[in-house]
């Protein structure tokens, strides 16, 4: 997302600890630190004398936030509802302690070896154990471990950690700079001057410090577990396994494991590999001669006949157990288990014959057209976020026909356990390194040593995931030098500064992380910038790499038809503002100030400094007119989003193979407000998420109208050629049927095959366009499997009258049936009920003159109560 536009339940801790368990090795005794937490604002701190008492220990919650915990003791407000935003940023100008108290069983003592593992220090800490200084931390992003070989007691132990405040810490060092590196969104509330921005002078998420769909607070805590691990002798320490050929028939694979040993000797290891079906397919015996310290083992290992994972709609997710045991069969035996999928990727790059570049992601052999959306955190919060939540928006993804998805640079890597979800459902992640804007201090020696060690942790980490098909050094950093005047600027008030700056930005994204990639990614392609074109003299370009396309929207606010004149070769980054569902919205905005310019509205309203409703409503007056509440208001947001959007997309689709993807931003939110999603806070669908089933689907029908010329194109994403018929049809907004025509083709495997174009004098034949559509649709006999309405005018100037919707709701099985009829056009139809949720299977549609639509919904209501609170709105209803 674009930096320069100036640019509640909370989860139990259990399932972050699984998570972590399954992604790291497990030694003879790994278990979370079992401790009582509390927590307090440090002692002398000067905000101590504006909240009194704050100095008291209270209990804590481990994985956390300072945030998240005075919430818990009734401390401060909601951060989210209401606009207490301003009020709550001397949270992050604070320092803050942490205390445990636990012990320790006689088992572990008698251990040789223990470890404390810090899985998620946020950010600035000093560690100590029962009053000795145990580490310095200073990347929340990092695994910080530290020995505690014979500091550990039966009883009684205590554990300090004082988190100091990212602002207060950095702030004197980036004031006293002469001239000052570009930084992304500053501060609206005096916490932190605008000209001297520390956000990116800090390995912690740099949402926290504000962008332009979430709220600032800037966090403090252990936001993951603190792990208490012991051995003796040996341990296995990791397991990678990278494929070195795979086809239909056979795959090598080299197994290799990570043994740490505390003396020389020898060990034996054994490798077993688990087919889908959990039947044991190969099993390797291997003696190994270790020395001191660290020890790499290889294994290779063949398989016949494998089962090959592959992306959503190519074919099955096959995933496989790989188990390895160090002295198998003893007692003190120790293992690693981790799922793996068989799969190759590429990302092809061939020239073509105007010297352009493609942006291919191939697996298997097959060149996949990226479908998706870019990911942003699902919390202000990450400690709140469970497994449940993740999985429910990456199924939306995939039920919405995505099969890519780009974890942006400006939040955190993402737990073991949306990759998992993500392998299983076949979404291929797009992964960025903790970089989401501006420009980093990569001159500085002991940054970049800092940011190759948490590469290296995050890298490890993932790799086994076959979801992960791309690293990326980071977003937009250089565009932003290149295209927005950051290098420019810089280079004008110091040269030599900025060239630092610049052979800093090489070596830290051109050299370093590619080097992390190489030696730990497993094959996985690096990318050093999105967009970009792998640090080519130009960084946003549409005929060569990836591209960020914002002149919709953004800057110079182009009319949405302008996506129809932009052709890159994978467009990873675009969009259009909608406000959540009004259900969402409920409970967060009273509704005595659910006006489009109240306070608290402008809060929730991020983009523009508060400003962004007015750029929304240029968008939504441009196509669909005034609206004429606040109902309304947001109800058009969504369409306008949801219609921009599809028109984009298809339009990439329709140009492949020289475009091959499309990845809209943003999928999810991270607090309830304004912002690009299509699925909100709440997991509540708007009507872009409907549109993207509609226009993801892997054979579907794009007719694109630009300057009175309608481009019609068949699109078949799967394996197989497809032999179908296209429909096109010329009605009146009453139905009467002007003319039509059909045809049956052959559509090509992974192609997309344009079967006519009709200007606007051809389609109309005179008809009045202020009352005609035409509906082209993709046939399968006499089934729909995609169908486009084309307008010959704007929506606002359609001359559609207000028409009484007959609806029929009844029970079905364990859901409902709701079929909805109408005798005219019925545009942009959307279906609630007032006061209650309903999942349905379709939503956000048209309705064509005399046609019955049938729909499938779930909900907790009962038959009664959903139809009494059926609400219907379409475009008649705003005016």
């Amino acid at each position: 997302m674009r930096a320069h536009r100036r640019l509640h339940v909370v989860a139990p801790a259990c399932w972050l600890l699984l998570v972590l368990l399954a992604a790291w090795a497990l030694p003879v005794a790994a278990a979370p630190l079992a401790a009582d937490w509390s927590f307090r604002l440090l002692p002398g701190d000067a905000r101590g004398a504006a909240h009194p008492g704050l100095q008291q220990w209270r209990p804590a919650q481990v994985p956390g936030a300072v945030h998240t915990d005075l919430l818990a003791h009734g401390l401060i407000p909601d951060p989210y509802v209401g606009a207490p935003e301003a009020g709550l940023q001397w949270i992050g100008l604070a320092s803050w302690e942490y205390r445990a108290r636990f012990d320790v069983d006689a088992a572990t003592l008698a251990r040789a070896h223990a470890e404390l593992a810090f899985q998620g220090l946020d950010t600035f800490a000093t560690v100590s154990l029962n009053g000795a200084p145990l580490l310095q931390a200073d990347n929340s992003h990092r695994t910080w471990r530290a020995r505690v070989d014979g500091r550990l007691r039966a009883t009684g132990n205590e554990l300090r950690i004082v988190l100091r405040s990212p602002i207060s810490t950095l702030l004197p060092g980036v004031q006293a700079m002469p001239h000052k590196i570009a930084g992304n969104y500053p501060s609206p509330y005096g916490d932190e001057p605008k000209d001297a921005m520390v956000g990116n002078f800090v390995r912690k998420p740099g949402y926290h410090f504000g962008w332009d769909w979430g709220p600032r607070y800037v966090t403090a805590g252990l936001w993951r577990p603190v792990q208490l691990e012991s051995w003796d002798a040996q341990r296995l320490t990791a397991l990678a396994v990278q494929t070195r050929a795979l086809d239909a028939d056979h795959a090598d694979l080299a197994v290799t494991l990570q043994v740490e040993s505390a003396a020389p000797g020898n060990a034996a290891v054994r490798v077993e590999i688990l087919d889908p079906d959990g039947v044991s397919v190969a099993r390797m015996d291997r003696d190994a001669a270790l020395q001191a310290g660290d020890n790499a083992i290889a294994v290779p290992v063949s398989l016949k006949q494998p089962r090959r994972w592959w992306p959503a709609g190519q074919g099955e997710q096959a995933r496989y157990t790989v188990r390895a045991t160090l002295a198998p069969g003893a007692a003190d035996a120790t293992g690693i288990e981790q799922r793996i999928g068989l799969r190759t990727v590429e990302l092809r790059r061939e020239v073509d014959r105007q010297g352009g570049q493609g942006f291919a992601f191939v697996i298997n052999g097959v060149p996949i057209f990226a479908k998706g959306a870019n990911v942003i955190p699902f919390d202000m919060f990450p400690a709140r976020v469970d497994a449940a939540r993740i999985r429910r928006e990456l199924t939306a993804a995939r039920d919405a026909n995505m099969n890519m998805l780009r974890n942006w640079g400006g939040g955190y890597y993402e737990d073991d356990v949306f990759f998992d979800i993500a392998d299983e459902l076949g979404l291929l992640v797009w992964q960025d390194f903790m970089f989401g804007g501006g420009m980093q201090p990569g001159y500085d020696p002991a940054f970049r040593a800092n940011v190759v060690a948490e590469a290296r942790d995050n890298v490890r980490r993932l790799r086994h995931h076959p979801s992960v098909v791309l690293w990326c050094g980071n977003n937009e950093e250089e565009t932003a030098w290149k295209d927005w005047g950051h290098g420019r600027d810089l280079a004008a008030a110091d040269p030599a500064f900025a060239a630092r700056v610049w052979q800093g930005y090489v070596d830290l994204f051109g050299n370093d992380l590619r080097q992390v990639v190489a030696e730990e990614g497993l094959g996985v392609p690096y990318w050093s910038s999105s967009p970009g074109n792998d640090l080519d003299e130009k960084a946003n370009d549409s005929t060569r790499g990836d591209k960020h396309y914002w002149q919709v929207w953004g800057n110079p606010a182009l009319p949405v038809s302008a996506y129809l004149r932009e052709t890159p070769r994978f467009m990873s980054e675009y969009g259009l503002q909608a406000w959540p569902v009004l259900r969402t919205l409920d409970g967060i905005i009273p509704a005595a100030e659910q006006e489009v310019d109240s306070a608290t509205v402008r809060a929730h309203q991020k983009f523009m400094a508060g400003e962004g409703n007015q750029r929304l409503l240029k968008y939504i007056e441009e196509e669909y007119g005034t609206p004429r509440d606040f109902p309304a208001f947001v109800y058009l947001s969504q369409v306008m989003q949801a219609d921009g959007i599809q028109l984009a997309a298809l339009h990439h689709r329709a140009s492949r193979p020289y475009t091959m993807g499309s990845l809209y931003w943003q999928l999810n939110d991270v607090w309830p407000g304004a912002s690009w999603s299509s699925i909100d806070y709440a997991g509540r669908w708007k009507a872009l998420h409907f549109h993207a089933r509609r226009f993801f689907a892997d054979q579907a029908v794009a007719a694109l109208r630009d300057d009175g010329v309608t481009r019609i194109s068949l699109l078949n994403d799967r394996q197989q050629g497809l032999r179908a018929t296209w429909r096109l049809r010329v009605m009146d907004l009453d139905g009467t049927l002007r003319h039509t025509q059909r045809k049956t083709v052959d559509v090509p495997p992974l192609a997309a095959l344009e079967v006519g174009r009709f200007d606007d004098t051809t389609l109309l034949k005179g008809a009045d366009p202020t009352r005609t559509v035409a509906v082209v649709e993709l046939l399968d006999g006499a089934r729909v499997l995609s169908r486009q309405a084309v307008y010959f005018v704007a929506a606002k100037d359609l001359a559609l009258a207000p028409v009484t919707i007959a609806t029929d709701l009844r029970a079905d099985g364990e859901g409902y049936l709701l079929q909805l009829r109408a005798p005219q056009w019925v545009r942009a139809l959307w279906i609630a009920f007032e006061g209650h949720d309903a999942t349905l299977d379709d939503n956000a549609l048209d309705l064509l003159p005399g046609e019955t639509v049938t729909l499938h919904l779930r909900s907790d209501a009962d038959l009664t109560t959903l139809r009494r609170s059926l609400r219907l709105t379409s475009l008649t209803d705003t005016r």
